[in-house]
């Protein structure tokens, strides 16, 4: 049985998420830079809000993609994320975010950082369920919407790979993940 067919189709602006935050010098490096780390962060939780408005149920980041760091980001600066679901499938999503530094006094905005993410529903007890439709309305969300389809097939593809690669390594099975053999 398809369950979900019996879910009601979103559109893309129904999972649209933003989230701002002051960058903080606990939140930075010696330089003064936005730690990568603590900028992924940030990634993952307003990608989790557009997965969560879109599927309405809880979920859980099964990964990050692709992710780029473009420019810095400094002590002070305005961080800007905004996100969005390109494609649903099953029961996962891939959810887009774009990051932007705001300088407030000349309210000129910088692109800082983009990412993919996949995001998958679950119930209470960790169990996939089905996630609904995505309905793209307009061009650049028809776009997404493919590019997520490649995105997905080159993910299963690599998957796939290591999973032949560690069928013929001999030693996948008797080694711990520290590399010292199992017992």
């Amino acid at each position: 049985m398809d369950f979900t067919a019996q879910l009601p189709t979103r559109s893309v602006a129904e999972s649209r998420s933003e989230m701002t935050e002051l960058i903080l010098p606990n939140d930075t490096n010696t330089l003064g830079n936005l730690l990568g780390g603590r900028l992924m962060h940030f990634i993952d939780l307003v990608g989790a809000m557009a997965a969560y408005r879109h599927a309405r149920t809880h979920v859980v980041t099964a990964s990050m993609d692709h992710i780029d760091f473009i420019a810095p980001v400094h002590v002070g600066d305005l961080l800007i994320l905004k996100s969005s679901v390109n494609r649903a499938f099953n029961t996962s999503m891939e959810v887009g975010v774009k990051v932007w530094v705001e300088n407030t006094i000349a309210g000129m905005y910088r692109h800082v950082a983009s990412a993919y993410l996949t995001f998958v529903a679950v119930d209470s007890q960790g169990r996939r369920v089905p996630v609904p439709k995505l309905y793209p309305e307009t061009e650049e969300e028809k776009q997404h919407y493919e590019d997520a389809a490649r995105r997905r097939e080159l993910r299963q593809k690599e998957l796939e790979r290591k999973r032949q690669a560690k069928s013929q390594d001999p030693t996948a099975d008797t080694m711990r993940p520290d590399g010292y053999a199992k017992k």
